[in-house]
């Protein structure tokens, strides 16, 4: 018999309303555009564009930027074992596995759906973890896998990324005195009453978008740590052990104080997937809502009740 995740009642009314902010934000933005009669499209059908190459590609980007290679079972017999066991107990398709050639302990999942995930390791994670705390680190991606999180946070990050995109090109144009070139009736003169028409449009445009960028920063992190607090609680149902999880992260955080910054950077690209952000995390509540992760003493935590409420 299948182990099903469930829900927290209490994080998913959490991620709902993260996301139905967003959906009011973007709203809004996208009303404030129509009200002005802006041109964005050209910026909009780009993004789209990038984030469908992002949704079905994003395995082999992720890998490649982190220099990631597939492996087979042969090459990796005991990773294949946990990772196979997991995926049983989860009646989850078997993903593709691959090994990140870095001293800095870490895991992530990709792929848009189950039928096309990739699961990556370190070399640092597999030297330094014991295999219950490996198996419940791979329990965690899996989570992920399950919860279609890379398709989630695609979707919340679109206008978000069409917002940062209007400010760059609001930025980069208002240095050459070019917002008419922006404007929606497709010319390039910005003289006249048009073109100046155009030009306070253009602006405020780009002071709506650096709102929406800003407020969207905030919820999209928010919803980051809210999938890995249920990222974390997939794990410890799947392994029925939340203590393996908490002592996996505990090794990795006191790891990670001791790695350079310059070999923490070579991973830093695929931080948002991680299990944990490959920085040097900052204390408080302040760095924590700016960070795609909850601080390791809220997740600690979260596992600890979830150990007592698997126990009772």
């Amino acid at each position: 018999m299948h182990r099903k995740l469930g829900a927290d009642a209490g994080l998913t009314a959490r991620m709902f309303l993260a996301l139905f902010l967003l959906a009011v934000v973007y709203l809004a933005f996208i009303g404030v555009l129509l009200l002005l009669h802006t041109g964005v499209a050209l910026i909009v059908v780009v993004v789209a564009v990038l984030l469908v190459a992002q949704y079905f590609y994003s395995d082999k980007l992720i890998l490649s930027s982190l220099h990631a290679h597939l492996v087979t079972a042969q090459q990796q017999p005991e990773l294949f074992d946990i990772i196979g066991r997991l995926c049983q107990i989860t009646g989850t398709p078997m993903p593709q596995v691959a090994v990140i050639p870095s001293q800095v302990p870490n895991a992530l999942a990709t792929g848009r759906n189950p039928k096309h995930a990739v699961m990556a390791v370190t070399t640092g994670i597999l030297d330094q973890l014991e295999p219950k705390e490996l198996e419940a680190v791979l329990a965690h991606e899996l989570s992920h896998v399950i919860h279609k999180d890379v398709k989630v946070m695609a979707m919340a990050s679109f206008f978000a990324t069409v917002a940062a995109l209007l400010v760059q090109s609001g930025m980069w144009f208002g240095m050459f005195g070019g917002f008419g070139m922006m404007g929606g009736g497709g010319g390039y003169g910005g003289r006249g009453r048009g073109g100046s028409s155009e030009g306070q449009g253009m602006i405020v445009i780009i002071l709506v978008a650096a709102v929406v960028w800003a407020i969207s920063f905030v919820l999209i992190r928010a919803l980051s740590r809210y999938r890995e607090y249920a990222a974390d609680r997939g794990s410890a149902i799947i392994t029925r052990d939340p203590a393996q999880l908490a002592s996996a992260l505990q090794k990795i955080s006191g790891t990670m104080t001791r790695i350079p910054t310059r070999d923490l950077r070579q991973v830093q690209s695929a931080n948002a997937l991680m299990i944990f952000p490959a920085v040097h995390m900052g204390k408080g509540s302040l760095a924590e809502m700016f960070s795609t992760h909850p601080s390791l003493e809220h997740r600690l935590a979260k596992l600890q009740e979830l150990e007592s409420q698997l126990s009772s």
